[in-house]
């Protein structure tokens, strides 16, 4: 019973951490960038409202409510990192952040849902013909949490280490990394057009 329960965890804190597919890690960091330490409730909230969206769309594709073609999902994942990516750079230093939370949430959530499909199809071959999808999917959920909680820890910390240590400004630092994620996310748009 533990060793389903933890191979199942375990399969969605790999999910996160795969090095070949980075586009999870680089919403997460842009997501979390301009943040503090001080404010890990609401970046903790957005996390989860991305796991969320992750795992309902899972939900509806692994129960056959929704198919969509995988080249567009493909190439609406790095859409998702590219808006908030451009909107950091853009609200950088101006506490934008702090007045559009309803936005923020509702897109985090959106963004969850289209990252989710982008895994479908993977997830979907994973339980197979189980019987019950709904323990595998809501334990690979946990593990997508923890793995993503790893993360924005990681962010907050550097964050941390580079705005009092190295005294990089808050906006500075969210320029930076910003734009460092939009010239990764660049060259994946190129690769995954459709059209």
């Amino acid at each position: 019973m533990f060793d389903t329960f933890w191979m199942n965890v375990k399969f969605g804190i790999n999910h996160v951490l795969d090095i070949n597919a980075y586009d999870h890690v680089l919403f997460l960091i842009v997501l979390t960038v301009p943040y503090l330490f001080k404010d890990w409730k609401r970046v903790f909230l957005l996390v989860t409202m991305f796991t969320l969206g992750h795992t309902v769309s899972l939900l509806l594709a692994v129960y056959g409510a929704i198919n969509i073609k995988a080249s567009i999902i493909e190439f609406l994942i790095p859409i998702t990192i590219l808006i908030i990516a451009i909107f950091n750079v853009f609200t950088a230093g101006k506490g934008a952040q702090k007045e559009k939370v309803g936005i923020l949430f509702f897109s985090t959530l959106f963004f969850g849902l289209v990252h989710g499909l982008g895994f479908a199809r993977e997830f979907k071959m994973y339980v197979g013909k189980a019987s019950s999808k709904l323990i595998p999917l809501l334990e690979f959920a946990l593990g997508i949490e923890i793995a993503q909680i790893i993360v924005v820890f990681i962010v907050l910390l550097l964050g941390y280490i580079f705005q009092t240590i190295f005294r990089f400004s808050k906006r500075d630092w969210v320029m930076v990394i910003s734009a460092v994620v939009v010239g990764l996310v660049i060259p994946m748009l190129i690769n995954n057009y459709p059209f």
